[in-house]
């Protein structure tokens, strides 16, 4: 029963952790270029979703000081959302440049595929 409630008690954590590794194996595996932006996307989720498990205290609310109240141990920590909607905004942008990216590689080699890129590209590089 212990171990049980540990799990339920962590488990914005293990659901992080899993995700990370399942958009990174699929990072890996993946020979589709849009595969692969999903899978980085993914990645960017799961740390986004362990940062926010971390800042949040229960019991606690958002710091805004209402009524005179500046105990601070009774907000939550406002750091980790701040690099939650950074991470979101440059995880956007990264995803952009990679699909800008991709359609590049499409225009120039008709494929997405990242192993007939890289084969086309060698042979365009000895002609």
């Amino acid at each position: 029963m212990e171990l049980l409630e540990k799990i339920i008690s962590l488990r914005f954590e293990i659901a992080a952790f899993l995700l990370f590794g399942i958009g990174f194996m699929h990072l890996l595996v993946e020979k589709n270029l849009i595969k692969k932006i999903i899978a980085f996307n993914i990645m960017d989720s799961s740390v986004f979703l362990f940062l926010a498990s971390q800042g949040y205290i229960q019991g606690r609310t958002a710091p805004i000081a209402t009524d005179g109240v500046t105990d601070a141990a009774l907000y939550i920590n406002p750091v980790p959302a701040g690099l939650v909607l950074t991470g979101i905004v440059v995880s956007v942008s990264i995803s952009a440049f990679f699909l800008a990216l991709t359609q590049r590689f499409y225009h120039r080699y008709h494929t997405v595929n990242f192993d007939e890129i890289m084969i086309l590209a060698k042979e365009k590089d000895v002609d």
